[in-house]
C-alpha cells in the first residue's frame, strides 16, 4: 500500500518522505521492523521513541512517522501525535475494517467484561449469526477464542483482528473500552454505532492521577458514538451525559425517570429475577447470574441492544439463557458443605459489590481472601482492606500480582484501613498458601472468596509470569486432603 494513502487521513507537519513508496509492514516495536516497513515513533511513560529509529531501520523500516525531527537522516513525516497518527495508519493498513461491522463499546470500572459478554449472547441469539469480541478475559471471533495481553489491544493488533473479524463473516464488534485505550488513543479512528457506561470508581490513578481526571478520559468514548446508554444510578452519570451528543437511553435500579428501569428485583444464589420497565410496559427478566450488580449489567446489554434495533422480550428471552463469565462470581467444587468463589474484584467497589452480593447467601461465615496489585495505585489498598474488614467476618491477606514490588510491603499498606474493625484477619503473603489456609479454616456452611485474580491463571512476580490457576490450586488442594 501506498504511503500516501495509509496517511491519507493524518494531519501532517511536516513531510520529508515519498508518498509513492510500498509499505507492506507498520509497527511501533524496532524489533518488529521488517522489509518496506513504516516505524511509528511513539512516546512512552519511560521511553522515547525515536531512540528506536536506527534500529527500526537497521530491521528493514523505510520511513518513520514521529513528533519531533529524528537526529539520523531518515525518510519521515513529522505529526502532533504519534498514537493518533499509529491508530489512524492502522485503520488504513487493514482496509478500515470498522466501517464494515458495526462496533458497540462498553467503558466504565466495572462489569465491562460480564455486559459486553450479555451483549454478544444477544446479540448472536437474537439477530446476527456471528459477532466478534474484544474483552478482558480474550479477543472471539464467534465461537473462537483469541489470547489478549490487555482488555484493549494496541491500535496494530485491535485493526489486525477488526479485520479477521470481517473476513469471517462478523456483523458486529463488541468491545470493552478500557481508560488505557481511550488515553493512548487506541481506538482513535474508530466510530462506535453505540456506546455505554455502567459505572465509575477508584481505579488506574497510577495514570491519571484523579478521579476527575480518570472520568474525562472515560466521557471521551460519547464523542465517538452515534448513540449512548448511560447508568444513571452513577454518581458520574452527570459528567457523561454531559460529553453526549447524540440519541440517549438511560437506565437505573433506583429511578423510574430512566428510559428503562428495574422493578421487582428478586435476587437469589444463582439468578436475579426483575421487570425492566419502559414506554409503559413491563418484561421479565431472569439472568443466571447473581447479584444487584447483574441486574445493572442486564438493563446496560439491554439498553445497548435496544439501540441497536433488538427488541426488550428478545432480550429477555436470550439472557434466560447466558451463563456467567469466567472469574466473575465463579463456583469451584469442594469436599464439604462450604464454597469457594473466584472473583476478579481488585478494585474497593469490586470487592464491596462482590461481597455484599455472598453476604445475602452466607450461613456461615464470609472468608475474604485478597490482595492488591505492585506497581499500581497505592491509595486503594488500604480502602479496600476496610471494606475488606467491614464485609466479612474473616480476612486473608495475600499477594495478588506483586510485580517489582515487596509482597508484604504491600500488605503493610493494606492493614491500616483494617485498624478501625473488630473482625480478625490473617497474613500469608504467599497465594498458594493462603488459599490452603483458607480451605483448612473453612466450616460449614462458610464462603470464601478468592478475589482479584478472576480469569488470570498466573502471576506476575518482578517482569515474569508465573503459571498460577486458582482452580487447579483448590483442586491439587483438596485432592492432596483426600489421599492423606
Amino acid at each position: 500500500m501506498k504511503l500516501s494513502q495509509l496517511c491519507e487521513k493524518l494531519n501532517i507537519l511536516e513531510c520529508h518522505a515519498n508518498m509513492d513508496m510500498q509499505i507492506e509492514n507498520v509497527c511501533c516495536d524496532s524489533r518488529k521492523a521488517g522489509k518496506n516497513s513504516l516505524f511509528v515513533a511513539i512516546q512512552g511513560l519511560s521511553t522515547d521513541g525515536n531512540s528506536f529509529i536506527p534500529s527500526a531501520f537497521e530491521n528493514g523500516a523505510i520511513v518513520a512517522v514521529c513528533e519531533r525531527k529524528p537526529e539520523q537522516n531518515v525518510p519521515y513525516l513529522l505529526v502532533e501525535n504519534a498514537r493518533n497518527a499509529l491508530a489512524l495508519i492502522c485503520c488504513a493498513f487493514n482496509g478500515y475494517p470498522a466501517e464494515k461491522m458495526k462496533v458497540i463499546g462498553v467503558t466504565g470500572t466495572s462489569g465491562k467484561t460480564t455486559t459486553t459478554n450479555l451483549i454478544k449472547h444477544i446479540l448472536e441469539t437474537q439477530s446476527v449469526s456471528k459477532v466478534g469480541l474484544v474483552g478482558t478475559n480474550g479477543n472471539m471471533i464467534g465461537q473462537k477464542m483469541i489470547h489478549t495481553e490487555y482488555t484493549t489491544p494496541d491500535s496494530i493488533e485491535l485493526q489486525k483482528l477488526f479485520k479477521d473479524m470481517v473476513e469471517e463473516g462478523c456483523a458486529y464488534a463488541v468491545m470493552e473500552v478500557s481508560s488505557h485505550a481511550l488515553y493512548m488513543d487506541r481506538v482513535d479512528g474508530i466510530r462506535f454505532s453505540t456506546a455505554a457506561f455502567t459505572n465509575l470508581s477508584q481505579d488506574h490513578l497510577d495514570i491519571h492521577k484523579t478521579m476527575d481526571e480518570y472520568a474525562s478520559v472515560k466521557r471521551r468514548l460519547f464523542s465517538l458514538c452515534d448513540k449512548a446508554c448511560i447508568n444513571l444510578d452513577d454518581s458520574y452519570s452527570k459528567f457523561m451525559l454531559d460529553g453526549v451528543k447524540s440519541e440517549l437511553i438511560t437506565t437505573s435500579v433506583d429511578s423510574s425517570s430512566a428510559t428503562i428501569h428495574a422493578e421487582n428485583i428478586k435476587l437469589s444464589t444463582d439468578s436475579v429475577e426483575f421487570e425492566a420497565v419502559y414506554e409503559n410496559t413491563r418484561t421479565n427478566i431472569k439472568l443466571p447470574i447473581p447479584g444487584l450488580f447483574s441486574v445493572y449489567n442486564a438493563l446496560t446489554a439491554i439498553s445497548v441492544c435496544l439501540s441497536e434495533g433488538i427488541r426488550i422480550e428478545q432480550s429477555a428471552a436470550a439472557l434466560a439463557t447466558a451463563s456467567g463469565v469466567k472469574g466473575r462470581v465463579e463456583h469451584v467444587p469442594t469436599d464439604g458443605n462450604y464454597s469457594i468463589i473466584i472473583d476478579y474484584s481488585h478494585k474497593p467497589d469490586a470487592l464491596e459489590k462482590v461481597l455484599k452480593t455472598l453476604r445475602v447467601v452466607t450461613k456461615g461465615r464470609l472468608i475474604c481472601l485478597f490482595g492488591c496489585g505492585g506497581d499500581r495505585d497505592h491509595d486503594k489498598r488500604p480502602k479496600m482492606g476496610k471494606i475488606a474488614a467491614e464485609c466479612s467476618d474473616l480476612v486473608i491477606i495475600t499477594s495478588d500480582n506483586p510485580r517489582t514490588e515487596k509482597p508484604m510491603d504491600i500488605i503493610y499498606d493494606i492493614i491500616p484501613g483494617m485498624k478501625d474493625t473488630k473482625n480478625p484477619y490473617i497474613v500469608e503473603s504467599d497465594r498458594i498458601k493462603a488459599i490452603h489456609t483458607a480451605i483448612d479454616i473453612a466450616k460449614d456452611g462458610d464462603v470464601i472468596l478468592l478475589a482479584g485474580k478472576g480469569h488470570e491463571d498466573y502471576q506476575v512476580i518482578g517482569h515474569e509470569k508465573i503459571h498460577m490457576d486458582e482452580r487447579e490450586i483448590v483442586a491439587d488442594y483438596l485432592k492432596s486432603r483426600k489421599n492423606q
